[in-house]
């Protein structure tokens, strides 16, 4: 899906780490919501209260999983999914533009 029809952007940006990791929420019509954002090069740790769908549309990265010692590799497009009360951490290379899916399931 490149575009999301009937929906209601928050004015207000998501603004994490000075700056470097920024967000608009997109509510839909159902309830639910997505954030669409912009990381630039560094470092992060994010925590979930949801069960969260990371879709890289364009950049590069690794993210470590909560649980894991293991690096994943994203370059260009990919996705992820962290549960919901959990911890995640990411190394940005190339700025990333991503979407992100916020699950009650």
């Amino acid at each position: 899906m490149s575009q999301f029809d009937q929906v209601s952007v928050v004015k207000q940006a998501n603004i994490y780490f000075d700056g470097k990791v920024t967000s608009r929420t997109v509510k839909f019509a159902d309830g639910t919501r997505k954030t669409l954002g912009i990381m630039l090069p560094g470092e992060y740790e994010f925590g979930t209260d949801q069960k969260e769908v990371m879709e890289i549309l364009a950049g590069e990265l690794t993210v470590q999983l909560p649980g894991s010692e293991e690096w994943i590799s994203i370059s260009g497009t990919g996705e992820f999914t962290v549960p919901a009360n959990a911890k995640f951490k990411l190394k940005v290379t190339q700025v990333a533009d991503y979407v992100c899916s916020y699950l009650d399931a």
